[in-house]
């Protein structure tokens, strides 16, 4: 806990319930050992397709996404995998998020990825400009043109960069959970592969691995500041999950 209440506020956070774990969107995972450029091209190409075909058909109210990366945010949102990785800027939540699906009868370590958001914006934000002479925004006017620069810009040119963004139209349970993600320019490279170039040596990425003795600890600490699933999703799916994990606090 020490280590991450030191880090800057220049950092975003993920938790993950097994510390063995790597750094992988959920197209990567679903892929897996068929990773390659051509299917990670395929399968977001369709997976983007078939959702917006029948989006009308289930969506009721919701509003209409107008851009890829709003596109892929609700997708993210209801489950469908996509090259966007969860991140967020507390800590805390981060934590809850490696619980929420840990298992405490595994007696597995969990952990907590940080990296250095500003630093990695930075660096891309330079690669951007030296590739395009063009191309003059700066990470203070960047503020309200998430989409548009995603869009024409980062996913449009597939160069080698990462990207730390969230679209304009938030969801609830996005801000809720002080969300953001982390995303590669390039579909057809592995974030790892990609925040591992010399273009990011000087951008922070830690892992933080975390006991699995201190589980109880953790679940117990969180709960106090009223960071739980009911208060991060609002929903009846949270109460659900909310009830499991406290159901899951008594097995230890």
């Amino acid at each position: 806990m020490h280590e991450l209440n030191v880090l800057p506020n220049h950092f975003a956070f993920r938790g993950q319930a097994d510390a063995d774990w790597g750094l992988q969107s959920t197209l990567e995972r679903v892929i897996g050992r068929r990773w390659s450029a051509e299917n990670a091209r395929r399968f977001e190409t369709h997976s983007l397709d078939v959702f917006k075909s029948k989006y009308h058909i289930y969506s009721g109210l919701e509003h209409i996404p107008k851009s890829k990366l709003s596109w892929l945010s609700v997708m993210q949102h209801y489950g469908v995998p996509t090259r966007l990785i969860d991140f967020t800027t507390s800590p805390y939540i981060a934590l809850y998020f490696a619980l929420e699906t840990y298992d405490p009868l595994s007696q597995k370590d969990f952990s907590i990825f940080a990296i250095d958001y500003t630093a990695i914006m930075e660096a891309s934000i330079q690669y951007f400009r030296k590739a395009d002479t063009k191309f003059l925004e700066t990470r203070a006017t960047l503020q309200g043109k998430q989409d548009a620069v995603f869009d024409d810009v980062v996913d449009r040119y597939s160069y080698d960069i990462a990207w730390v963004t969230e679209p304009m139209e938030l969801n609830a349970r996005i801000d809720r959970q002080s969300g953001t993600f982390l995303v590669a320019g390039n579909l057809e490279k592995t974030i790892e592969s990609i925040v591992n170039l010399p273009l990011y040596e000087s951008a922070k990425l830690l892992k933080i691995r975390i006991p699995a003795s201190l589980y109880e600890g953790v679940y117990v600490a969180l709960r106090k500041m009223s960071i739980n699933s009911k208060s991060i999703y609002g929903d009846l799916a949270g109460l659900a999950k909310s009830i499991r994990m406290e159901l899951q606090s008594y097995t230890m």
